[in-house]
């Protein structure tokens, strides 16, 4: 248990995806923002890569009178080119954008001394550790210049590096400056990751297996080091779920001291008044794209159930939603009922389907199927492609007779996609279900955000998410609970496919106020996850890292 005596006065939070929206961790800290930076009190900085120079970033304001000092003496006097601003997000909070591009020239060193002060083993580097190793130590030396030249000796400043890019640079400036506190988060360990994506069963063996060794198997040596160096060599250490705690315990070897659940902000939802509206509208936008694709008339009766995220064929359960969808057309139990499933996961798009283009746009009438009705842009690797593939295999052709249809949308849902022009969030909401029966996934921000639109969403137990909802409800989460979690191992994969498959039929035979109240359900349990619920472990994070560092500190003296 920490203390909550001291708080930080300054808070550095580093990580490759400030403002820079890439992924998940993007999601963590751009919504965590506005109430991380009104609950701690502190003075609250993010520090990103410079990926922008010379052209505009839209998620990026740069004030060239903020720090202005400071910044001509990171540049003339250490080296370090930087440029400040804010973040466009809510809460608006500062930002520090280094270029480490310099840095390069010193790449070896940089190394060999990683390797002498803290057993980083940079050997077997490939691929883009060194991107990340150079923009994590260049954070590191400007945070250290920052310091240096702004903050004074009774400040307490915590450093927050997120995921195994950033780790090199924690342990170089807690070399540098111990009085820096220093908090390590792993949403995902690499390794962890890399088993499950390799097809291996990480949980029925989970006991046996060693992080180093696996490792070395998998040619994932200098990642999977520097997060553990990082991990055992922090002030505090924290991960985002009690499932990868217990990831890290056995191949990082170090247990979390605190478990910083990820919440979310609901200023994207619609306003209350809106809501319905804003849905039909989704409906209608999706229903049309389909009947258009299909040469089929649905209708606003049509369940409509999709899955979305990386494009992770078994970690994110892709494959296991295909299998669910082939049970539910074989087990001819849905009656007259017209089923629409969407794979929502970008993909290697060559370009928006100028057939299917023409008649969305034209509004063309023709009631003809348009040919390969399975996705709505075509692929550069059309014969490769794993969803495409498994659907051709599995005999889904998606006919104008086929009551159940799987259609893939493999690209960006950013509003310029050529045939929705909406975003993901704005087709969201339309959604009837949502199912992320993930393998691997840490915490989940995927159900969370369909529970946030009031869309009844299905995950695993093998999620984050979905242990937090078992744990909230009391028992295994049930569809009539708003987020139905579906129990997955190793070795059930027949019985995963059929729960979510008889979760489907169970949809259907609902009668409208129990659909009703499964959406007001999935709703209400989503709103417990705000930020404002789950601040208080980061600022637990953040208390545990300054005790431990005035304890040090004052021993030594």
């Amino acid at each position: 248990m920490s203390s909550t005596k001291r708080k930080p006065s300054f808070i550095f939070s580093v990580s490759w995806e400030v403002c820079n929206k890439i992924g998940g961790i993007y999601t963590v800290l751009s919504t965590q923002a506005k109430t991380l930076k009104e609950e701690s009190g502190a003075t609250l900085i993010y520090v990103g890569p410079d990926l922008w120079e010379g052209k505009n970033n839209p998620l990026f304001i740069e004030d060239k009178s903020l720090y202005s000092l400071w910044k001509d003496y990171a540049r003339d006097t250490d080296g370090i080119p930087v440029r400040v601003g804010y973040w466009n997000i809510p809460g608006r909070p500062v930002v520090i954008l280094v270029d480490f591009m310099s840095n390069y020239s010193l790449k070896n060193q940089i190394y060999g001394r990683a390797w002498e002060l803290f057993g980083v083993d940079s050997m077997h580097a490939y691929g883009d550790y060194d991107e990340a190793s150079m923009f994590s130590y260049t954070a590191a030396m400007a945070v250290k210049s920052f310091y240096n030249f702004n903050i004074g000796p009774n400040d307490t400043v915590v450093y927050h590096a997120h995921e195994w890019m950033t780790g090199l640079g924690a342990m170089f400036l807690k070399y540098y400056i111990p009085q820096i506190s220093t908090v390590f988060t792993t949403h995902a360990t690499s390794i962890g990751r890399s088993i499950c994506g390799n097809g291996k069963a990480l949980y029925e063996f989970f006991d046996g297996y060693n992080g180093d060794q696996m490792a070395r198997e998998l040619n994932m040596e200098a990642k999977h080091s520097v997060e553990k160096q990082t991990a055992n060599r922090v002030d505090c250490f924290t991960t985002v779920s009690d499932i990868t705690a217990r990831e890290c315990t056995q191949l990082l070897e170090r247990t979390p001291d605190v478990v910083t659940v990820n919440g979310f902000e609901d200023g994207f939802l619609p306003a209350p008044g809106k809501f319905e509206a804003v849905r039909a509208q989704a409906r209608g936008c999706i229903l049309s794209v389909a009947n258009k694709l299909f040469g089929t008339n649905w209708g606003n009766e049509t369940v409509i159930v999709a899955t979305g995220g990386r494009y992770e064929f078994r970690n994110k359960g892709i494959d296991l939603f295909l299998e669910s969808m082939r049970a539910l057309r074989d087990s001819r139990k849905t009656g007259d009922a017209h089923i629409l499933a969407l794979i929502n996961v970008p993909a290697w798009v060559k370009e928006p389907r100028h057939d299917l283009q023409e008649r969305v746009l034209m509004h063309d009438m023709d009631t003809r199927p348009l040919e390969m009705p399975l996705t709505t842009h075509w692929l550069h690797n059309m014969n490769e492609d794993r969803v495409i593939t498994t659907l051709q295999s599995m005999g889904f052709r998606n006919a104008p007779e086929d009551n159940i249809k799987v259609l893939f949308v493999p690209c960006y849902l950013d509003g310029n996609d050529g045939i929705f022009n909406k975003s993901y969030y704005d087709l969201l909401i339309g959604q009837d279900l949502a199912v992320f029966p993930s393998y691997y996934e840490p915490w989940g921000y995927t159900p969370l955000e369909s529970a946030a639109f009031k869309v009844p969403t299905m995950t695993s137990d093998l999620a984050g998410f979905g242990l937090w909802v078992n744990s909230e409800v009391g028992h295994s989460a049930g569809l009539e609970d708003g987020v139905k979690v579906v129990h997955r191992t190793d070795s059930n994969w027949n019985e995963a496919a059929q729960d979510i498959c008889n979760q489907v039929l169970k949809w259907v035979q609902m009668d409208f106020r129990q659909r009703e109240n499964a959406r007001q359900e999935a709703g209400k349990l989503a709103r417990k996850a705000l930020w404002k619920n789950f601040v208080k472990y980061y600022l637990e994070a953040y208390s545990f890292a300054v005790e431990k560092t005035w304890n040090k500190i004052y021993e030594n003296r």
